[in-house]
């Protein structure tokens, strides 16, 4: 059985689990724009998450990135900056997402941008 290379990615995983739930858990289940954010964007992060514990590469953490990103602009984006509990869920989880993603971009030993034994250009 091959290990995971990373402990961040079942963690954004959860965070994308939470995005899926928030939305009955907090109560903005009514808000079409938040209901429909927090979904899209919950289910994309799980999908992001699980393939980058199967099959890591670069490119499903600056995917995580993004999203963790899109996630903390979308109550603006979307409309939906009145509701606390959903631009509040949004601005934390997307922080956390993106946080964890470049924590692995950074440190990663095969391509992480915070390697030291990279090459110097």
């Amino acid at each position: 059985m091959k290990q995971m290379k990373h402990w961040q990615d079942p963690a954004n995983a959860l965070i994308g689990a939470w995005l899926v739930a928030s939305p009955w858990v907090l109560g903005f289940q009514g808000n079409s724009s938040a209901l429909s954010s927090s979904l899209v964007i919950g289910v994309a992060l799980i999908a992001a998450a699980a393939g980058a514990m199967w099959l890591p590469q670069a490119w499903e953490e600056w995917t995580e990135a993004a999203l963790g990103v899109l996630m903390m602009a979308s109550p603006w984006l979307m409309g939906f900056t009145g509701l606390e509990a959903a631009r509040t869920s949004a601005i934390l989880s997307g922080l956390a997402v993106l946080a964890l993603a470049l924590w692995v971009l950074g440190t990663d030993k095969d391509w992480g941008f915070l390697r030291e034994d990279r090459p110097a250009h």
